[in-house]
């Protein structure tokens, strides 16, 4: 299997099928990343498809100083802050539940137990959906896609102190939300 280095050389030479395996390389990671990201998984698809034409269009220009999956995040990433000050944001449970999917089902939990981790995947989205931008875009970053302070810091183009406080932040600002989201339906 050729690594991404040869494979952008290859694309860079004019084989197009070999950018065509970098996209199946990388699209469904980066669709779920995505997808926690805009709320929604019709508005991902396309953030996804847009950043993968941008890649495509911009690599001559990856300097391949960061892991190519870095760089194709960073472009999502802007263009998903992009397509959401264009479109006002909504969230509701059925934007949630279709975002959420189908989890995969643990045999030993049982159907309460898995009606109930269902209903946490939920709360969890709903929170995170209910978040600002910059403290989403980070959690999503850090504890969906476990990327290291490091990588956070080239993605969002801060220096690694800010992302360590704003990742404090969103914390406290997930906790927060958890809270309302368990209250409401609790209420």
């Amino acid at each position: 299997m050729k690594d991404d280095a040869q494979l952008i050389d290859e694309t860079l030479a004019g084989d197009s099928g070999a950018f065509g395996q970098l996209v199946e390389n990388y699209q469904d990671r980066l669709f779920n990343s995505v997808v926690h990201l805009m709320g929604s998984a019709e508005d991902a698809r396309d953030v996804v498809q847009d950043a993968f034409i941008q890649a495509f269009v911009k690599l001559g220009s990856f300097k391949r100083k960061s892991a190519f999956f870095t760089w194709l995040y960073r472009i999502a990433f802007n263009l998903a802050v992009s397509h959401k000050r264009r479109k006002r944001p909504t969230t509701s449970i059925e934007q949630t539940r279709e975002v959420a999917g189908i989890e995969p089902i643990d045999g030993d939990i049982g159907p309460d137990g898995y009606a109930e981790q269902q209903d946490r995947a939920v709360q969890v989205r709903m929170a995170l959906a209910a978040l600002s931008e910059e403290h989403r875009g980070i959690l999503v970053l850090r504890e969906m896609e476990d990327c290291s302070y490091e990588e956070i810091s080239e993605i969002l183009n801060l220096p690694v102190g800010t992302v360590r406080s704003r990742l404090h932040r969103a914390r406290l600002q997930m906790r927060d939300e958890l809270k309302k989201v368990m209250q409401e339906e609790l209420g």
